[in-house]
């Protein structure tokens, strides 16, 4: 718990570049959401296949991003460069916030979907992506979760498509 606690006082203590209080509360929940994942998975739960699981999905997850976003030339809204698509700080959130839904369940998933949320939100708000980035981001996001995660408890909700056909299957131990 120590070690926890040691992340998160340097990760919210640090000086970051962001231009307003907004983006610099993105900032930081964008780091802080995967690390409580992580810490929980390794402290909390002592969930070591769980923690690997979490890294898949976010290796992963910043490859597809950077890859977009190296292969598609369109700029930020503020004019600072032309990487806006997709968000990055939005699919690093979303993948975490669905590795632990995927992982430990929705009591643990629905603060982190909310911080994930915000961070997207806070991405629009200071000038850095457009609506259609923060969007594509969340979508690479949960989707590296859902792919690379299993459950450990709980109930699971996996999307099916195919042949023209959608639809949710969800299982769990009732």
């Amino acid at each position: 718990m120590k070690k926890l606690f040691a992340c998160v006082l340097a990760l919210t203590s640090c000086n970051t570049f962001a231009a307003s209080d907004l983006e610099k509360s993105g900032d930081i929940l964008h780091l802080l959401i995967p690390v409580a994942a992580l810490g929980g998975s390794l402290i909390y739960e002592e969930d070591y296949q769980g923690a690997w699981q979490l890294a898949k999905t976010g290796v992963v997850s910043r490859i597809v991003v950077e890859g977009l976003k190296y292969s598609i030339d369109k700029d930020r809204p503020d004019g600072s460069g032309n990487d806006s698509f997709p968000s990055g700080h939005t699919a690093d959130s979303f993948a975490a916030a669905t590795f632990v839904q995927q992982r430990y369940g929705w009591q643990w998933a629905i603060p982190a979907y909310i911080g994930a949320a915000y961070v997207g939100y806070t991405r629009v708000e200071s000038d850095k992506h457009h609506v259609e980035d923060v969007l594509a981001g969340a979508a690479i996001g949960v989707l590296s979760g859902l792919y690379f995660t299993d459950p450990y408890q709980g109930i699971n909700i996996t999307p099916i498509v195919g042949n023209g056909n959608y639809g949710l299957y969800i299982s769990g131990t009732f």
